[in-house]
């Protein structure tokens, strides 16, 4: 479904401020995969994910998605096959449009008619994305006309979890959504991610800074470190591992501690 092959990627170059985000990454993920991502700060999780959704352009290395190359394909052709979430809630929607205008510029970017962007979005489209509000259960379906702005931090992000699925993607990338959200709204959101990607049957990559979330979500954890791989593990084995476990093969692979306190009091 998805191949990074040898992407590398340089800020700065040539300055003192010269960062290598991504060194030779290379990694496989099948249809229907659901990986957790963790890693200390600067690790290349997110750049990773920009990488995918085509903010810049590797220096080297290609990225397929479905068999086909979008190395150098513009982020806004990405966006109508990669659904991204981002930690701040308010990423992702139009706060002064209402929730129905920004399902419909949800629905209308990744419809693949071309006629669609002519038209205008139908009663029945409208009843469709009063259903799925209804599914959030956060009451959102009866605020349809309410400019976004008005909303929770959760309920936005739930309203972007929706808007980045309204048409099912190739590929969801959710990059710590839940985490500026308080524990009982992140639980909820996090609950309804579980739901669309197993409904949806979708390939979901997920960073997390809970080592614990990251062994029981999924079926395969990754560990990055200084723009690489440096644990994928699935199957039986991670079934048995614990965040202890995590924390030793971090120190085999680095060869040092783990020096993160968000992620060590997570």
């Amino acid at each position: 479904m998805l191949k990074l092959i040898n992407v590398s990627k340089t800020f700065n170059p040539g300055t003192v401020n010269e960062k290598k985000a991504l060194n030779q990454l290379t990694i496989h993920f099948h249809p229907g995969d659901f990986a957790t991502i963790i890693g200390s700060n600067g690790a290349g999780k997110s750049t990773m994910f920009n990488a995918i959704c085509g903010t810049f352009y590797p220096d080297t290395g290609g990225i397929l998605l479905d068999g086909e190359d979008i190395t150098y394909v513009p982020d806004y052709k990405r966006s109508k096959y990669i659904g991204h979430l981002f930690q701040d809630p308010m990423k992702g929607t139009a706060p002064n449009m209402s929730i129905e205008e920004n399902l419909a510029l949800a629905y209308l970017r990744a419809n693949t008619s071309k006629s669609q962007f002519l038209s205008r979005i139908s009663a029945k489209e409208k009843r469709d994305f009063r259903e799925k509000l209804a599914l959030l259960n956060m009451g959102l379906e009866d605020r349809m006309k309410n400019p976004v702005g008005l909303l929770s931090g959760g309920q936005r992000q739930a309203l972007t979890l929706l808007m980045a699925t309204v048409i099912t993607p190739k590929l969801l990338l959710l990059d710590e959504h839940t985490a500026a959200l308080d524990p009982a709204t992140a639980d909820k959101v996090l609950d309804l991610t579980k739901l669309i990607v197993k409904e949806h049957n979708l390939t979901c990559l997920m960073i997390t800074h809970n080592m614990q979330s990251a062994l029981d979500l999924g079926n395969r954890t990754i560990m990055m470190n200084a723009g690489q791989i440096i644990l994928d593990v699935k199957g039986e084995k991670r079934k048995g591992m614990t965040v202890n476990d995590l924390l030793e093969q971090f120190k085999e692979g680095v060869g040092s501690q783990l020096n993160n306190d968000r992620m060590l009091l997570s």
